[in-house]
């Protein structure tokens, strides 16, 4: 029990008891600055999800606490991020058209509880490994396609333009078609928030962007009447604790769907942040401890009315950088959230609502990495193709269906790569015992007459068996002399019941025709796979060798026995 129990209480059980007194200083003022990052930042992304500000206060509070004694991370910061609030949101304006506050609100929750639970039921069925279930080409086109239709979504915010909302065409083109009725109040605004972050992170990238230029806008809008100008103010937020309710549980047939992709996200975002922020002498990230405890972070938050969330890029970084030591400076957080909640709202209410989509639309345009596609197209363009079909995903679908559309173009790339395996003909190194593919720039290696010596790579399985197969046909064709096909396997790592009966049928016919099969170095899975196959009785000891040197040897020995 003890040893289970430490298992999803892991640092909680070591950082505590053994809290250095030296580590309060740095973890204070890592906790402080962190906070004044998140809280604005997660004020703005609630407006994306179409919910009140004040639940991005509740979101950085609960979960926020929470994560900091079940995650084994020690410098993550946990609210939400922009692809979950996006995400989020779409899922919220399909079950509450009407825009209701008291339904947004419970569906919020209700939200934040499924997302929650199949997290914590993923880490118990030891699901750490689905993070990686999206590829790297395609999670950075999903997350440019967020970015592009979150930055459109905050436009008409910024310009002081109304209109139903729509996909993403239909907003571009009232956008385009609402140009000549903007307010240039409200533009200047946005734009002076856009220019002021911009510059404190490129000149002053310690200090707490968000929250001094949020301020300054507050101030401008406090003090110089703004409104007066049509400038539009988020207007009064409440002040105190959030008060505990209960999701709707009506809701969860209709919602386990977007769900279940914003869990997937969730955690992928989670675990990229923490292996990117973990230091040399930091414990190991567990990928199971952290679907556990984002799973309880999001489950606890959800009786508190904070939405669903999970470990964030910049408020992490600003963490760490800050000389973060252990999860306390989180908890720092959390109480400074826990202040604003109490004395500091009441200011939030002159913050213009073209601020928080300057805010948003800064985070965002950091989900759009050019460099990465770049490098992408220039080391492999398929995968560059892929990103490309995951951003277009994204923008005609929508965001939820651009989850779905993201795991697919994996799926299919990954078949794709798998599906099309390299197969070799490989020669000896002169003078060596190495072998290697044949290449115009390695005109000197040996190989045997009547020996045909190939080396496929990879898995072998029922949707490449056949192309495999037909490579090697044509490399029989394209030495006629061939009597004897020596099959490498070192490169085979598994080989599946379809690959083996593609491997007994072609032995039996190459056999009728008078060409002998050979086998050499397969792992131990793969040999027993051959040997208990008809393959083992027709080969017998001779057919299958530890190397493929040894097979090499054996081929030369029966050679010159037969000329003999």
């Amino acid at each position: 029990m003890a040893n289970a129990r430490a298992a999803w209480f892991p640092d909680a059980m070591d950082w505590l008891p053994g809290y250095d007194r030296a580590w309060w200083r740095p973890d204070i003022l890592a906790g402080l600055t962190a906070a004044a990052v998140v809280i604005p930042k997660a004020m703005a992304y609630a407006t994306i999800a179409g919910l009140p500000l004040q639940v991005g206060l509740y979101t950085c509070f609960v979960p926020m606490l929470i994560y900091a004694f079940f995650g084994s991370s020690r410098v993550m910061s946990v609210s939400t991020t922009t692809t979950i609030a996006i995400l989020a949101g779409a899922q919220l304006g399909v079950m509450v058209p009407d825009g209701d506050p008291a339904a947004l609100m419970s569906a919020s929750m209700t939200l934040a509880l499924m997302v929650g639970a199949i997290l914590a039921v993923a880490a118990i069925l030891r699901l750490g490994f689905v993070a990686n279930f999206i590829s790297e080409p395609v999670l950075t086109g999903f997350k440019a396609g967020i970015g592009i239709v979150v930055i459109v979504d905050q436009i008409p915010k910024l310009l002081g333009l109304h209109f139903d909302k729509g996909g993403f065409v239909h907003n571009v083109g009232e956008i385009i078609g609402g140009l000549g009725h903007l307010s240039w109040a409200t533009l200047a605004v946005g734009v002076g928030t856009i220019a002021g972050l911009v510059l404190c992170e490129r000149w002053r990238p310690r200090w707490p962007a968000p929250l001094i230029v949020v301020g300054l806008m507050i101030a401008g809008a406090a003090f110089l009447g703004w409104e007066r100008h049509g400038v539009e103010l988020v207007g009064a937020i409440p002040t105190g604790l959030p008060s505990l309710g209960m999701p709707d549980f009506s809701l969860m047939e209709a919602m386990w769907p977007a769900a279940a992709g914003i869990a997937l996200m969730s955690f992928a975002e989670t675990a990229a942040v923490g292996r990117a922020f973990i230091a040399e002498g930091d414990p190991p990230l567990r990928p199971n401890t952290e679907l556990f405890a984002t799973g309880i972070a999001n489950i606890g938050g959800a009786f508190f009315g904070s939405m669903a969330g999970g470990g964030g890029t910049s408020q992490t970084a600003v963490n760490r950088n800050a000389g973060a030591k252990t999860q306390m400076s989180t908890v720092v957080t959390a109480i400074a959230t826990l202040l604003t909640m109490f004395l500091l709202a009441p200011f939030f209410a002159s913050m213009p609502n073209a601020t928080l989509a300057g805010v948003v639309i800064v985070y965002s345009v950091g989900l759009i990495h050019f460099a990465d596609f770049r490098e992408i197209r220039k080391i492999r363009r398929t995968e560059f193709v892929w990103a490309l079909a995951a951003v277009a995903g994204v923008i005609l679908l929508g965001t939820l269906k651009g989850i779905l559309v993201a795991i697919v173009v994996s799926v299919l790339a990954l078949a794709s790569q798998t599906a099309n395996p390299v197969v070799s003909v490989i020669g000896r190194i002169r003078g060596t015992n190495g072998f290697r593919p044949l290449s115009p720039e390695h005109p000197d290696d040996e190989i045997y007459p009547g020996l045909l010596m190939v080396r496929p790579e990879g898995r072998l399985y029922f949707l490449n068996a056949e192309i495999v197969a037909e490579k090697i046909r044509g490399m029989r064709e394209a030495y006629p002399e061939t009597h004897t096909i020596l099959m490498d396997l070192r490169g085979v790592f598994d080989m599946e019941y379809s690959a083996l009966k593609m491997l007994v049928d072609a032995e039996r016919r190459q056999r009728a025709a008078g060409i002998r099969f050979m086998f050499a170095a397969p792992n131990a899975e793969v040999r027993g796979m051959l040997m208990r196959s008809p393959l083992g009785e027709a080969l017998g000891a001779d057919g299958i060798f530890n190397s493929l040197d040894m097979a090499v040897r054996h081929y030369q020995e029966r050679s010159a026995a037969q000329t003999a």
